[in-house]
């Protein structure tokens, strides 16, 4: 299983450098969505299918379409920068340290003695039946509930995505219809 998940992290570690040295935005954008299938892989390593499922159909399937229909207005290619910085490199050196610092407290994966494991404090349990709406227990109540509102605002983003390519899509042809009667008025 270790060599699986150290493959997989291999992998992911590959495929983003790729991405960030590609200029051509056709291979940038197949390598985002092999990207964003090993971390729908990873996720069904760590037993989140739900979150593996989410990734693969949103981050593999609508965005890598919604990309294609940008770059069908835009060039094929990115412009290479005239000068290096070194602020992006800083930026995410920083915030790649403030994450690990952020996890040095946690307790290791799948310990035994991690709080989530050892048991259920009662109280959120008491709590829990307030917000229940009849539903047969908490964790069904949990996922009915609060997963709800994480879904509906994963929705949210990718209508919003849609509408603005529509509208993109649709303001092109406007101003190509517009140029073309002006062009017209200026023959005749």
């Amino acid at each position: 299983m270790n060599l699986i998940v150290f493959a997989l992290l291999a992998l992911l570690a590959i495929t983003a450098v790729a991405i960030a040295k590609l200029r051509e935005l056709w291979a940038v954008i197949m390598f985002t969505g092999i990207y964003s299938f090993l971390s729908a892989s990873w996720m069904m390593i760590l037993d989140a299918p739900d979150v593996a499922f989410t990734e693969a159909a949103v981050g593999a399937g609508i965005s890598t379409v919604l990309m294609l229909s940008t770059m069908a207005l835009t060039g094929k290619a990115e412009e290479i920068p005239r000068k290096k910085s070194l602020v992006p490199l800083f930026v995410v050196l920083v915030t790649g340290a403030t994450l690990v610092y952020g996890t040095l407290d946690m307790p290791h994966f799948g310990s035994p003695t991690a709080p989530v494991q050892v048991y259920p404090d009662p109280s959120f349990i008491e709590r829990s039946e307030a917000d229940m709406h009849g539903l047969p227990n908490v964790v069904t109540a949990l996922l009915a509930s609060y997963r709800g509102y994480d879904t509906l605002g994963e929705t949210t983003v990718v209508l919003t995505a849609g509408i603005a390519v529509l509208l993109i899509l649709r303001r092109d042809d406007e101003e190509k219809d517009e140029s073309s009667r002006l062009a017209g008025n200026k023959t005749s």
